[in-house]
């Protein structure tokens, strides 16, 4: 009988050893996978400090201020004509923070209306200035909430302004 020396080899049990590192990596695999989704799909909220408006706002007739904390202020603004799928222009300025990125998110206060989030750019110190959107609803009303993110390098703070967009036909 012509057999191969390595024919004795496939035949063998694995060792217990090796049946053991095989289901540590797979596990150690699934914890990395579920970290990254996590990291990738987390919402803005988890890790932000939220200050609350300073005082009553209409973002209908003009910008709204929050303080931030330790000195730090912001003043939104968007344009004049809050209406859905229109491009607004949106601006964050910002006194006594560095902040690195400043976000504003659209969110649909009484219910779900998706991710609407809008990265701003920075046009000089403290300024930033942007475009967004605000989604259709069938709703004649819809309220929403305009949630402001800062970066900075040592934290995540933000306020949110409170409106409504009433559909036009």
């Amino acid at each position: 009988m012509n057999s191969s020396p390595h024919a004795q080899d496939d035949d063998a049990p694995r060792s217990p050893l090796l049946n053991l590192l095989i289901m540590v990596t797979l596990a150690t695999v699934v914890v990395a996978c579920w970290y990254l989704l996590d990291y990738y799909l987390r919402d803005s909220q988890s890790d932000v400090t939220w200050y609350p408006p300073s005082g009553a706002c209409d973002l209908h007739e003009g910008p709204c201020e929050a303080n931030l904390g330790l000195g730090g202020r912001l003043v939104f603004g968007v344009g004049n004509d809050l209406a859905p799928m229109t491009t607004l222009p949106l601006t964050v300025a910002l006194e006594g923070l560095d902040a690195k990125a400043v976000t504003v998110e659209f969110v649909g206060r009484n219910m779900p209306m998706g991710l609407h989030r809008f990265p701003l750019k920075k046009v000089g110190p403290g300024t930033f200035v942007g475009e967004g959107q605000i989604g259709l609803c069938t709703e004649a009303v819809m309220p929403w909430r305009a949630q402001v993110v800062v970066e900075t390098d040592k934290a995540r703070r933000g306020s949110w302004f409170d409106f409504e967009v009433v559909r036009r036909r």
